[in-house]
């Protein structure tokens, strides 16, 4: 599901949050199930997952990127640039644009910290089984966390 296409806005990832949400009350206004001819349920709930994924410049920067990595009609520039036979495994190749796109200090910053902390666990409780627990939950809070390192800022 394109969630651009289906709120009727462009494909771009700079859109502003009124843009978003006049075209959600739009649809919404036309499609809800409370009408008296009883609208459209199939497209209000089709409306209401595309608002939810493009409400926020996060959410509008990630749904730009992973249809640039899936959907063949956007257009290919920018940083998230689609090639001839891509497939979703391939997008990992972008993850060094999206980095130097991103934010590279905050991610490295993370980095330190995440391999800092788990060092610093390794010595003070060696051998003891709390030590690779700590060191895991330090590395989940690394993926989490800097996959909004990850995507452009908003307005770019």
């Amino acid at each position: 599901m394109n969630p651009f296409q289906v709120l009727g806005l462009p494909v771009r990832p700079d859109l502003s949050d009124a843009q978003v949400r006049a075209a959600w009350r739009a649809i919404a206004a036309q499609t809800h199930p409370d009408r008296l001819d009883c609208g459209d349920t199939g497209a209000y709930t089709e409306a209401a997952n595309a608002y939810a994924q493009l409400r926020t410049a996060w959410g509008r920067s990630e749904a730009y990127a992973d249809l640039a990595i899936t959907d063949p009609y956007v257009p290919a520039s920018g940083p998230q640039a689609r090639w001839p036979g891509q497939n979703q495994w391939q997008g990992l190749l972008l993850i060094p644009t999206r980095i130097r796109h991103g934010r590279p200090l905050r991610l490295l910053t993370r980095a330190l910290v995440a391999a800092v902390l788990s060092l610093l666990v390794l010595v003070l409780i060696p051998g003891q089984p709390a030590g690779p627990a700590v060191v895991t939950g330090l590395v989940t809070w690394f993926f989490f966390s800097a996959r909004a390192d990850l995507a452009a800022p908003a307005g770019r």
